[in-house]
């Protein structure tokens, strides 16, 4: 590593220079005391490009015509093959790379408790998420209905105390600072936060509403999508919104749901987070979300459910080719068996990350100017469980001072859970810089430079926690969610990504700008819909 990107330099970079505060923690004396942390790295496999190296001298050796074809179990796929088996198609299969379906919303678990590794929770869904809907009816989210509002079973809504932030020395109810400020910045909470109120369910010029998920069905009104020009916090400035506590709370949640800065992105979306979340129910309250202790990957489990005869793991798809009859000749090599199929089929829907399309459909040379920011996420298993001053051990738990989003209490919803021991989970947007440099960073990382930076985010939340810390598990997407930068989501740019090629319809979140279930639910149901269409079922 070069002297301009060491390991030292970088971990002052993504803001984690502690070691140099007073009063700050000897991490040589955490990670070489008498009780050595284990720390596992998990995760995708970098060696993808060796795989294909192998593949491409393999020949094949199955041969296999099939009528449709899901490139990709995210779930984006998965959604687009539950849409197919409500609809009674079953002439498709899902090929998957890795060895489980999911994508960044898989979970884990460990003998204390089950635990997300990237998506975590699903918000209460608006008039316009009819999949999202349909789904949670399907699977007993929804148990039914009073007044045309919903029902929610109980045991999937985030019990109290849901969220504390650390601030002013103690934990404090809620995410929004405060306590200790001044008159001045409530006044700007109150101001934004009525603003806010009045955009929620407005709608445009077209009759439509101006911030919806899903957002392709949102408002064209010229006069809201010009806010996709500038950034929120040139929104913010523009608007006399200058309180340091409220800039602090909207680059937390633009970080949190695009894994950017504020600063990085658009106006209309980082409104779109505050706007768009309009769910309610009986037996909620606003803002209430959906979450399970695997987080997003209990949905995965049903979806693989619904898909377990057409889903195939470990299936590498490195050569996508249009041939005569409007069909295509598709290579995958089995990462297990060491064996290459070749499929012949009618249609194809490509659920993956749209990067990846130019690398294995012959011909596909749009170039597509998105960006992808990398995460760590951390399971950290414990003996004893983190409190503090204040509020005590909530779902979710937010430093007012850290570069990290906090973490999550996996086992927050388990009612049979240990009392004492638990697993919770961490979680880093690393966004300081362009994402392909960060890349370039931690593809050479090691466990115990993770574990350093972890540790000592987390020994100045809570002093002495390393005693009780077990083990962490570190996952680290390397491209972990696209983000939604400025002049990007209403842009031509974006509409190209629409566009089908050569018959292959494409679903993934990519598509909408923003990473979240229902954008990746809607897409691989409408693609699903345009298949149907084709093969007219």
């Amino acid at each position: 590593m070069n002297s301009k990107f060491s390991r030292s330099n970088f971990l002052k970079f993504i803001g984690f220079g502690f070691l140099a505060l007073t009063g700050g923690i000897s991490l040589k004396k955490l990670l070489f005391s008498k009780k050595e942390i284990e720390g596992k790295i998990h995760g995708a496999d970098f060696n993808t490009g060796h795989l294909l190296r192998k593949a491409l001298t393999n020949k094949p050796e199955i041969f296999e015509e099939i009528e449709t074809l899901i490139i990709g179990g995210g779930m984006s796929g998965l959604s687009a093959g539950w849409w197919f088996s409500k609809n009674n198609y079953n002439s498709y299969k899902i090929l998957e790379m890795e060895n489980k379906p999911g994508g960044n919303s898989k979970g884990g678990e460990n003998e204390i408790s089950k635990f997300p590794w990237g998506a975590h929770y699903i918000p209460l869904p608006g008039i316009n998420a009819k999949y999202v809907k349909e789904l949670f009816e399907e699977f007993g989210i929804i148990t039914g209905y009073k007044n045309e509002k919903p029902i929610y079973n109980d045991f999937y809504i985030c019990s109290d105390p849901n969220e504390r932030l650390y601030f002013q020395g103690r934990w404090h109810d809620g995410l929004i600072p405060n306590y200790g400020i001044s008159e001045e910045d409530h006044e700007q909470y109150k101001s934004f936060f009525s603003h806010i109120k009045d955009l929620k369910n407005k709608k445009g010029n077209d009759s439509k509403i101006i911030f919806s998920i899903p957002m392709e069905l949102s408002s064209q009104d010229s006069n809201y999508l010009k806010l996709d020009t500038i950034s929120m916090f040139d929104y913010l400035n523009s608007n006399k919104w200058t309180s340091e506590y409220l800039h602090w709370y909207i680059n937390y949640c633009c970080r949190d749901d695009y894994g950017a800065s504020y600063k990085d992105v658009s106006a209309w979306a980082g409104l779109h987070y505050f706007c768009s979340r309009t769910g309610e129910g009986v037996n909620v309250e606003k803002g209430d979300v959906i979450t399970w202790p695997e987080g997003n990957e209990w949905i995965v489990e049903k979806l693989k459910e619904k898909n377990i005869n057409n889903l195939v793991t470990n299936q590498l798809v490195y050569k996508i080719k249009p041939i005569k009859n409007e069909k295509f000749l598709v290579n995958v090599y089995d990462i297990k068996k060491d064996k290459v199929t070749q499929y012949i089929t009618n249609h194809i829907i490509y659920s993956a990350p749209r990067f990846t399309a130019k690398y294995t459909i012959e011909g596909y040379s749009k170039k597509h100017q998105l960006e992808y920011n990398p995460w760590l996420v951390a399971n950290i298993s414990l003996n004893n469980l983190p409190e503090g001053k204040g509020v005590p051990l909530s779902w979710d738990n937010v430093s007012y001072y850290s570069d990290s989003l906090g973490y999550i209490f996996a086992n927050h919803q388990d009612l049979t859970y240990n009392r004492n021991k638990g697993v919770i989970t961490y979680y880093l947007p690393l966004d300081s810089k362009a994402g392909k440099d960060i890349r370039k960073e931690i593809i050479k990382y090691r466990s115990e430079d993770w574990k350093k930076i972890v540790l000592d985010d987390l020994e100045r939340l809570h002093p002495g926690i390393s005693k009780d810390i077990i083990k962490i598990d570190f996952w680290v997407w390397g491209h972990g969610m696209i983000s939604p930068g400025i002049n990007y989501l209403w842009s031509k740019e974006r509409e190209k990504m629409l566009e089908s090629f050569n018959g292959i319809e494409f679903a993934h979140s990519d598509m909408s700008g923003i990473s979240v279930f229902e954008e990746a639910q809607f897409r691989g149901c409408e693609a699903a819909k345009k298949i149907l269409r084709k093969v007219k079922v």
